[in-house]
């Protein structure tokens, strides 16, 4: 424990610099560092249980979709009453979501017919490529799109990040004081019913601290809260189910007291999706009403 908390007191403080005063640019290409470094293990894992990955590939794609998310953000666009939309300083260099997955896959095709390996591998190697993608790349790529909302990109990420980190040491504490209801045995044995309901209360109250920061209704961020935390313990087990397939406890030994990028991530990956699809819609609704 001494260990995990002496690795968060290092990291935390880089992580909330680099979202608070790093330019867009820099906070994706950093995101896409860790989720190659996420993939890596990842695939690391797969290796364990007969699943060679398009390893090369594959992080290459990765790199492709987080530009694509970066570059929404090159064009400008400016709302006007009306409903009339103005978009402008679009740039070249602009790469779409479509383009990068089309890139992806047909690289995957052309990779599974001139590959030297048995053809029995083929099969599992595309698998474990497009899931590398699916599950970990993508979701989490959503990230630089969040940072992307105006005017409160920043405060947003820092949200997401607050609401797991203190639902996690919420869940933590309560679950070993107090826990009884096993939540997942099979996937995680120290996981109960207690801590995973502290950590849904926890992200609730950072939602009713943030809230009067970013001036946004209460209950909309408490909404985005806790369906955020519900998707990062369900990232969380998930990787658990991962591990467990492959009878390992953490996905790396990266990060001191932590594990590895893809144990530190784990609940991240299907939350910023959540805050950014969320976060839209919600407003909407409240602007059109």
């Amino acid at each position: 424990m001494l260990l995990r908390i002496a690795t968060a007191a290092v990291l935390i403080p880089i992580v909330v610099a680099l979202v608070w005063f790093g330019p867009p640019a820099l906070l994706a290409a950093l995101a896409c560092v860790v989720a190659i470094l996420a993939l890596f293990e990842f695939f690391d894992i797969g290796d364990k249980v007969g699943l060679r990955a398009f390893k090369k590939w594959t992080y290459f794609g990765t790199a492709l979709i987080f530009y694509s998310q970066y570059s929404v953000g090159l064009g400008e666009t400016r709302s006007f009453t009306g409903g009339v939309s103005v978009v402008r300083n679009a740039v070249g260099g602009v790469l779409s979501l479509d383009a990068a997955f089309l890139i992806f896959i047909f690289g995957c095709v052309a990779l599974g017919l001139a590959t030297r390996r048995p053809l029995l591998e083929v099969l599992p190697a595309l698998a474990i490529s497009a899931a590398g993608i699916l599950f970990i790349a993508l979701p989490f790529s959503y990230i630089v799109r969040v940072n992307e909302i105006e005017p409160v990109g920043r405060q947003l990420i820092l949200f997401t990040l607050v609401l797991i980190w203190a639902g996690d040491m919420l869940a933590y504490f309560i679950g070993k004081s107090v826990g009884r209801l096993k939540m997942a045995p099979a996937l995680s044995p120290k996981k109960t019913w207690e801590g995973a309901f502290a950590n849904v209360v926890a992200s609730a109250l950072v939602a009713i601290a943030f809230a009067r920061w970013m001036q946004i209704d209460t209950l909309t961020l408490i909404g985005i809260a806790v369906a955020a935390n519900i998707a990062g313990q369900a990232g969380d087990l998930i990787e658990s189910a991962y591990k467990r397939g492959a009878s390992v406890k953490d996905s790396g030994a990266l990060l001191p007291g932590h594990g590895g990028m893809l144990d530190r991530i784990d609940s991240l990956i299907l939350a910023a999706p959540v805050v950014w699809i969320l976060y839209q819609w919600l407003q909407g609704a409240m602007v059109t009403v």
